[in-house]
């Protein structure tokens, strides 16, 4: 048995299934997905840039969101096509703990993001005369700095605590690796990792829901006693944003029951997809729910297309 965290070169990662030769139809499924992952938000992303109209702070949040889409999809999708592959599902300590610092932190930004977002929703719908002097391009800026620096300061203490514990084992029963598995495996006193992760999950997921929660009932009252215009520009702007917040909340509370309780009875192929859920389905499904449901995104989204074929056209016939 290894005695200390110095003595930990590697974890074993012991919840990949030996699926034989079933496991490059895996591999072509998350390749898939990551490449339509990186292209979605990556258009989304150039589609704002591009049109003047979408320079707004609702859709530079959005354009924040699917920036930390790409960063979080990237420090979990390369990561399991390679042990897809691979037959021994060993992970590096020093790369298992990017890992949890990446993808933490990228779900911590998340929350955050959605919280300015609501924040922004309630600008708009509530107090839609003082909009552009409440939410001017300086107080946008600083909203998006604070839901990147906030979680990522808070989540690199965590990731220190972690790394500097006397573990009594290597083997971490996911197919990535996760904070709470590698506190489990602590020999000595890990009450400071279990507080400070209690207070980090409370800044970063509690308290932010908290404040959604209270801007989303603040925008319902308006919508009950205002005109039918109102409620009809609440529900449009404000669907999707709920749609995103009810998926990833879902994902994020199996995960954390799953770490925190015994969840043997569920079998392992649904454990796993739970797991990856929280983490996986966002970054795909994001650009689909703003890119359709948005109206400005969607019609920026064609102009884009229409531009991009009418150069590609003219750059033939000039050939």
């Amino acid at each position: 048995m290894m005695k200390n965290s110095s003595q930990v070169s590697y974890f074993t990662l012991a919840a990949y299934l030996d699926s034989g030769d079933v496991k490059f139809l895996y591999f072509v499924v998350l390749l898939t997905a990551y490449v339509l992952i990186i292209g979605a938000n990556v258009f989304l992303m150039v589609v704002i840039c591009m049109n003047r109209s979408l320079h707004e702070p609702m859709y530079m949040f959005l354009l924040s969101l699917f920036v930390n889409e790409l960063y979080g999809s990237t420090g979990l999708f390369p990561f399991l096509l390679v042990q897809i592959l691979s037959d021994l599902h060993t992970v590096a300590a020093p790369l298992c703990f990017l890992q949890v610092f990446i993808i933490y932190s990228y779900g911590g930004v998340e929350y955050l993001s959605l919280t300015a977002m609501s924040y922004d929703r309630y600008v708009a719908v509530c107090c839609p005369l003082r909009y552009k002097t409440l939410m001017t391009a300086d107080r946008t800026a600083t909203l998006i700095v604070l839901t990147w620096s906030y979680p990522l300061v808070l989540i690199t203490v965590m990731v220190c605590l972690s790394s500097s514990l006397q573990l009594c084992g290597n083997v971490i029963n996911k197919v990535y690796c996760d904070n709470y598995s590698v506190v489990k495996l602590s020999c000595s006193d890990a009450s400071v990792n279990n507080i400070y992760g209690l207070v980090t999950t409370f800044c970063t997921i509690v308290f932010p829901l908290i404040l959604i929660i209270f801007t989303y009932i603040k925008i319902f009252r308006v919508c009950l006693h205002g005109s039918k215009q109102t409620r009809q520009k609440a529900i449009s702007t404000c669907a999707p944003h709920l749609a995103v917040l009810l998926n990833f909340s879902f994902g994020a509370c199996f995960e954390t029951l799953q770490s925190r309780f015994d969840m043997s009875r569920v079998p392992t192929v649904l454990r796993i997809f739970l797991s990856l859920y929280s983490v996986a389905s966002l970054p795909l499904f994001n650009p689909l729910i703003y890119g359709l449901n948005v109206s400005k995104i969607r019609l920026g989204a064609c102009d884009c297309l229409t531009f991009m074929t009418k150069k590609c056209l003219t750059k033939n016939l000039s050939c």
